[in-house]
């Protein structure tokens, strides 16, 4: 069943006129959901956001969130719980940065057949820094060190190393 959702225009931002093609609805919610991830990432490798910036940052991880779920696999699911931990944690709202942060684990816990152990080092990163947000220094130190013990378990050398650039940079709330 074809969507109708051309490939030019929004998705691309009008880069890509010449790649213009029919998706199916699950074609359209995957490159919805990885569009709307990559305008996470930049906004969250911005600065000096607005609170305007940091409104379509939360709306755009939501979204991409939605979009995964219609889409994508338990490791899309995991990976979409983990962005909404950090966008929350990075606008300080811990109670939402915890809830979220449970869920990855949860999610990563419940599928381990289709996890790896990128997704558990970042499940326990995402619950470190959202229980230091909160002022839970035994909570952030314990999964600190989990998400360290599980970064050494992740053997593709190139994953290894942007997991331990994510968890030795950003806010840590005091914890170290």
């Amino acid at each position: 069943m074809q969507a109708g959702f051309p490939r030019h225009g929004g998705l691309c931002g009008g880069d890509c006129m010449d790649d213009e093609r029919l998706y199916t609805l699950a074609e359209a919610h995957g490159e919805f959901a990885s569009q709307l991830n990559g305008e996470v990432w930049e906004l969250l490798d911005t600065t000096d956001r607005s609170s305007a910036d940091d409104e379509r940052m939360l709306y755009a991880a939501w979204a991409s969130a939605y979009h995964w779920l219609r889409a994508g696999t338990a490791v899309h699911h995991q990976r979409a719980e983990w962005m909404l931990s950090r966008v929350y944690t990075v606008l300080g709202d811990a109670p939402a940065a915890i809830a979220h942060a449970r869920r990855c684990l949860e999610l990563t816990e419940t599928s381990p057949g289709e996890m790896a152990p990128f997704d558990l080092a970042y499940a326990c990163e995402a619950i470190a820094r959202a229980s230091a947000l909160a002022g839970d220094e035994p909570e952030a130190t314990r999964y600190l060190d989990l998400a360290r013990e599980a970064g050494t378990r992740i053997t593709n050398t190139e994953d290894r190393q942007i997991f331990e650039g994510d968890l030795n940079s950003g806010n840590w709330y005091g914890i170290s």
